[in-house]
C-alpha cells in the first residue's frame, strides 16, 4: 500500500460494510488495549503467512480509533497535517479568530513569534499553550459566575 501525500485527496464516504467493519474493528480494539504506555506494540498480518510486529506511538493509535469510530459512524475522514511552525492563517483557524486577532495577540506578547520576510510564524506548541491558558481564564471566570448567580439565588 502507497501512501499519498497529496493534500488535495477527496474524503470518501465509507460503504454500508466499510462502516460495519469499522465499527467492529473499533469495539475490539478498544476492548484488547490500555492506552497507557506511550508505544503499542501491534501485530499486522497481510494474510495466513506473513505477520510482523510494529510499534507505534500511542497517539498514532489513538488517531485509528477515532478514524475507525467516525468510519463506524459513516463519515469520511481526512487527515492533513499540523505544522510545528505556523502561519497566521493555520493560527487562527486553530483559535477560531481572525487573522489581525493573531497580530494582536503577536504583538502584545501573548504568544512568541517571528517574521521572516513579512511573514509572521510562531510554533504551535505556544499557540496550543496560549489557548490551554486562555480557555482555562474563561472556565474560571465562567465557574466564578455560577457561583455568583448560586449565591444570589438566580435559578440557576
Amino acid at each position: 500500500m502507497t501512501l499519498s501525500t497529496d493534500r488535495n485527496l477527496q474524503s470518501i464516504l465509507p460503504t454500508e460494510d466499510d462502516a460495519a467493519l469499522a465499527r467492529a474493528s473499533y469495539q475490539k480494539l478498544v476492548s484488547l488495549i490500555q492506552l497507557q504506555e506511550a508505544y503499542l506494540t501491534i501485530k499486522a498480518m497481510q494474510d495466513d503467512s506473513k505477520e510482523e510486529s510494529v510499534t507505534i506511538p500511542a497517539e498514532a493509535f489513538r488517531l485509528l480509533l477515532e478514524i475507525l469510530a467516525q468510519m463506524g459512524q459513516g463519515n469520511a475522514v481526512k487527515v492533513q497535517p499540523i505544522r510545528q511552525e505556523l502561519h497566521l492563517y493555520e493560527a487562527a483557524d486553530i483559535l477560531g479568530v481572525s487573522r489581525s486577532y493573531v497580530v494582536s495577540l503577536l504583538e502584545s506578547g501573548e504568544i512568541p513569534y517571528w517574521i521572516e520576510g513579512t511573514v509572521y510564524k510562531m510554533r504551535y506548541h505556544d499557540v496550543i499553550d496560549y489557548k490551554n491558558r486562555n480557555d482555562a481564564e474563561r472556565m474560571k471566570a465562567l465557574d466564578e459566575l455560577a457561583a455568583q448567580a448560586q449565591e444570589l439565588d438566580m435559578g440557576y
